[in-house]
């Protein structure tokens, strides 16, 4: 029984020998993996080697599902952001000095670590912190991130990253040009500024045009001055039933309206401005007097006739409202 405790003292040294330099043996081989090719693709076996305690690096692995039979949309659109992380880092810790291994393990070649973890959804992403040396952790398991906030982006998951690993090198991330954007943006400014010095001769005499203008102008107050805003803001009835059978087109009071009552308010503006425009600058133009009498009576009959029937409905709005002209 000496013996074997004195042979086991002995060998002790080389047991743990043994045990370190496993671990340098596998940050060696994923080093070279991780080189060749960033993320890594593991399977179950990888994924054990790659996680399994003692280990003196930190491991991130992103656990997806992204055949199209399993339906993880988020899966598809998380992969190139996280492709394009690893290769970033990778790229910019040549040396890996933050001893920072990338890996993903799809569920058709991982379903035994699924099953172990008790997996439900995917996408998950875990960060394994190191066991042994100077930036290790007592508490072996891995910290995980939340997904449920929706799909996320490379620089999200760097500055997760970045706040859970010591101070190291923490290489950013880095796009690839998108030469097919800045070439089409490009085509499309210089084909608008192409139409615009050809059209600029026929569509410059058109802009200045101040009728126009004056018409564009005349029917925005005609719509803003009608109520036309009220009727979205309010989300009011088209018209209404009056409680006999029929139908109403004018709500009673100031705070209340409909929406054909809009419209024909307008049409009245329109028409009474049509008149007062007509008035104040054709009729006066027209070279023969008669034609010019009758023009100034027919216009002014219109006037008369309009502002009638604006006040009958003003007076249906407000009952107390003491003024009329005749017809209505």
């Amino acid at each position: 029984m000496r013996i074997l405790q004195s042979l086991a003292v002995l060998l002790l040294p080389l047991t743990v020998l043994a045990a370190k330099k496993p671990t340098e043996d596998r940050f060696s081989e994923f080093r070279t993996k991780s080189q060749a090719a960033t993320p890594i693709k593991l399977n179950d076996d990888l994924y054990t080697q790659l996680t399994t305690a003692p280990r003196d690096h930190a491991v991130a692995v992103l656990l997806t599902a992204l055949e199209s039979r399993f339906g993880c949309q988020l899966c598809r659109e998380f992969q190139p952001e996280w492709d394009l992380l690893a290769k970033s880092w990778t790229k910019g810790d040549k040396k890996l000095e933050s001893r920072l291994f990338f890996g993903t393990l799809d569920f058709a070649d991982g379903k035994n670590t699924f099953q172990s973890l008790m997996l439900q959804t995917a996408p998950v992403l875990l960060l394994f912190h190191p066991t042994v040396g100077p930036n290790s952790k007592l508490d072996p398991h891995p910290v995980r991130f939340d997904f449920t906030m929706g799909a996320q982006n490379a620089d999200t998951i760097h500055a997760w990253l970045s706040r859970h690993l010591p101070d190291g090198p923490h290489p950013r991330v880095v796009r690839p040009i998108n030469w097919v954007r800045i070439i089409s943006i490009t085509t499309g400014v210089l084909g608008a500024i192409t139409l615009f010095a050809v059209a600029a001769p026929y569509i410059i005499p058109i802009l200045q045009n101040r009728n126009l203008w004056a018409a564009f102008s005349l029917i925005a107050v005609l719509l803003f001055t009608s109520g036309h805003m009220f009727n979205h803001i309010r989300k009011v009835p088209y018209v209404s039933g009056d409680g006999r059978g029929g139908i109403s087109y004018f709500a009673g009071g100031f705070q209340n309206q409909f929406g054909l009552e809009t419209q024909i308010v307008a049409a009245m503006y329109g028409v009474l401005a049509f008149a007062a425009i007509s008035l104040a600058l054709k009729v006066p133009r027209m070279a023969d007097p008669k034609a010019q009498q009758i023009a100034v009576f027919v216009w002014g009959g219109i006037m008369l006739g309009m502002y009638s029937f604006l006040l009958s409905v003003f007076r249906l709005k407000n009952g107390g409202y003491p003024f009329w002209l005749p017809p209505f």
